[in-house]
């Protein structure tokens, strides 16, 4: 009885594995190719993901509503292009509203002490343990001049583009063991 109970842990561990490894693979291409059609929506953008200390990227944060509206979404942080940690992103809204979506978020760490911040939280909510500052292009297709000036820069993608005067805030993000 014993060996089995063994045997049985022994053959789901690496399958588990896998499937995690699988899932953090997946999650660094789909954020590599968030940030190159980030790039393509703002070419500015790219010489801020260069100069900030991290870059954190959802890919897809799903939202559905029908009065009570709920997202959530999986991304990866990267800190000088590695890949150091998996993070799952949930929000919830309470309003006149109904439909879905699928959104990219990127959340730029534009300074040591904004990023180490967020590194040493157990959970972070955007508005209330940081304010993200969501950027707006102007009329020129530039990003504007205060937005880049913050310690935590955002961007909001959809199909069709970058997304302005969208709110981030109440979004909570947690780390993920992947």
């Amino acid at each position: 009885m014993a060996s089995a109970l063994f045997t049985g842990c022994t053959t789901t561990g690496p399958q588990s594995t896998a499937s995690a490894a699988d899932k953090r693979q997946e999650l660094n291409a789909a954020a590599t190719a968030t940030l190159s059609k980030l790039y393509e929506a703002a070419p500015q953008s790219k010489q801020l993901v260069a100069q900030a200390r991290g870059v954190l990227v959802f890919p897809a944060v799903l939202s559905a509503s029908f009065i009570v509206g709920a997202q959530h979404g999986s991304g990866v942080l990267r800190v000088n292009g590695q890949d150091t940690g998996y993070y799952s992103i949930t929000g919830g809204s309470i309003g006149l509203q109904i439909g879905a979506q699928s959104k990219a978020m990127v959340v730029m760490f534009m300074t040591d002490d904004a990023l180490a911040k967020f590194r040493n939280s157990s959970g972070w909510t955007v508005g209330a343990d940081a304010t993200v500052a969501v950027a707006n292009l102007g009329v020129n297709g530039n990003i504007d001049s205060y937005t880049v000036q913050q310690p935590i820069v955002g961007f909001v993608l959809n199909n069709g583009g970058l997304v302005a005067g969208v709110s981030v805030d109440g979004s909570k993000i947690s780390p993920l063991l992947l």
